[in-house]
Parts: structure tokens; sequence; C-alpha cells
């Protein structure tokens, strides 16, 4: 008889705790009672075979941050491209670049020798996206990525895969998912890897055993030259000339899928040629032609499919063009 009275004691206070331990954690995860909460968890625990309890386990803590949901409504791309490329191609921003350049010399030719993308790509990337480690991002990666998977309708599947992604990597890599902090987008390091492809491309290129984008610099290079590499960079091609149009319809000639390039034989009859007239160009080569604006009016550029593979990394043409022209001044000097 006691000893049935203390089993049922003992089961209550294991409900009980089991309640209480519940109720902690969804008072500490501002997201918890989320009505797409559950099938969040679902497909997490299905992708990368987590258990319910280390999924809200790795979310407890996490916050809601509405300032993100602002600034996504924000973006610098929204900015003509004679503001945008003042954010980079600065020179403090392109003096950071030759000293990391000269730092890291060797790990920059290696990826180059290795990959086939030039070095003033790998560093025109990082140059952007961080100023070379300069500025990596504040926010807590977990909370900016559950806000917007949880509070951002038009991209919310993307960026719950990106959560579910994240904590994922921080149970493989050891670091707790309420300790990793990146940009408002959820971008984490050097190069600003999304969590999902920090497992896809991401590369021990300082060969200490672990891929660390937050702290080495030369795992950053690697994982930067391997990415656009996988994404289709094709070795000693051109990315892109400047332009001159002579025509009056420049919508009629304006890409509208970098994926889709035309023959540079129909678009020249169309009025487009390079600015420089001692670069050639061959008939059949595929292009695509962009417009951007400068402060005295349109400018415009002839791009090639390495143009297209830099905007896999983020889709802007005015990031594209930023990373080729602060690349290139930085590797020329």
């Amino acid at each position: 008889m006691l000893d049935f009275v203390f089993l049922k004691k003992l089961k209550q206070l294991t409900f009980l705790g089991t309640c209480l331990a519940t109720a902690s954690i969804s008072q500490a995860n501002d997201f918890y009672n989320h009505p797409n909460y559950f099938s969040f968890k679902q497909k997490t625990m299905q992708t990368y075979g987590l258990s319910s309890e280390q999924i809200d386990l790795a979310m407890n803590g996490t916050q809601n941050l509405p300032n993100i949901i602002n600034i996504m409504n924000r973006p610098g791309e929204s900015k003509p491209w004679y503001e945008y490329k003042t954010n980079f191609l600065s020179e403090n921003t392109i003096q950071r670049g030759v000293n990391f350049k000269r730092q890291y010399a060797d790990s920059l030719n290696r990826a180059e020798l290795q990959f086939g993308v030039p070095q003033a790509i790998i560093l025109g990337i990082l140059g952007v996206e961080t100023g070379f480690g300069a500025n990596k991002g504040s926010f807590k990666t977990r909370d900016a990525l559950a806000t917007l998977a949880f509070g951002y309708p038009r991209r919310a599947e993307y960026f719950s895969d990106e959560l579910g992604a994240l904590i994922a990597w921080s149970y493989k890599s050891g670091n707790p998912a309420g300790s990793i902090v990146g940009s408002y987008a959820g971008a984490i390091g050097y190069p600003q890897f999304m969590p999902s492809n920090i497992s896809k491309f991401g590369v021990d290129y300082d060969g200490n055993g672990q891929i660390d984008l937050r702290n080495s610099a030369i795992d950053a290079i690697g994982s930067i030259a391997n990415y656009l590499a996988q994404q289709g960079w094709q070795r000693n091609q051109p990315i892109g000339f400047s332009a001159r149009y002579l025509g009056s319809t420049p919508d009629s000639i304006i890409a509208k899928d970098l994926t889709q390039p035309t023959p540079y034989g129909a678009l020249k009859t169309m009025g487009i040629s390079p600015t420089n007239p001692l670069v050639q160009i061959d008939d059949l080569d595929l292009v695509n032609v962009i417009q951007l604006q400068e402060s005295y009016g349109p400018i415009y550029y002839l791009t090639y499919p390495n143009f297209q593979v830099i905007t896999t990394y983020n889709k802007s043409r005015m990031y594209a063009t930023a990373v080729c022209q602060l690349g290139t001044e930085i590797a020329d000097r």
C-alpha cells in the first residue's frame, strides 16, 4: 500500500515537473504558442532527425524582434546606385581590403587556383558583406530568423527552413543556438552565409578540423570560392563590361532574367556596345544588359554568366556590381 501511494505521488510529481518545464519553455520562447510553431518543429524533426525536446531547448529564450521586420521592409537595395555604392566603395573600406589582401595573400591565391574564382571577387564579397569582418552583425541569429519565420509571411517558409538549419548546425558544431550572432536576416560570419549554406558550402580552409566562418577569415575565403564554383562560376571567363546605349527604348534591352542571356549580336543591333572600343565581344557570346542609376542618369553594363553567379549570393544587381568594383579596386592596388 505504501509503495502504491509512493508511486502515485511520484507520477504526480513527474507530471507536475513536466508541466512546469513546458510552461517555463513556453514563457521563455515568444513563438512557442504561434500557430505555425508545431509544423515548424515537425519539419525540423523530419529533416534533421532532432527530437521535439531538442528543438524546444534550442528555442528556449527566443525573443521577437519587431525592428527586424521594419528593416526588411526598407532594404538598402531600394536606394539608387549612386547612393547604394557609397556604402561600400569608400576609401576606408578599400584600405581595409588592401590590408586584408596582404595578410591573407596565400589563402586568396590558393582559393583562386583551386576554385577558379578571382580573388578580386572573393575580396569584393568580403568587403560588401562585412567590411572584411568589421561588421558581422549583432543580432541573435536564432531570434532574427524566428522573427522572420513567424512574422514575415512573404518569405516565412524560407526563414523557417533556415531556423531549422541553424538549430541543427548548433547541435552539430557545439555552439548553443542562442550564442550565435549575425545580420538582421540571419546571415553569419565573415561571408554572411545563411545557416543552411554553412553545411552545404563551408570549407575548413585553415585545416584546423572545423568550419568556423565567424572567426576564421581563411575558412571564409575558401568557403566563398567553393560556393561560387558550385553555383557555376566559369574559370577565366569575363564578368562584364561598361556599355553605352544609343537607342531610345531601354526597356527592350534590359534583362528581365539574368539566367536567360541573349547573343550579343542581337543586342548590338539594338544600340548597345562596350564603352571601351578596345573590348571585343563575339556576336555569339551570351550576355545580359543591366541598367543602374547614376546621379546624372542611367548607366549600362553588358554582363556575362559569371555576373549572374554573383547574384546567387544576393540577387541585387547593384550588389553584384559593388562586389566587382570594390574587389577590382582592391586587387589593383
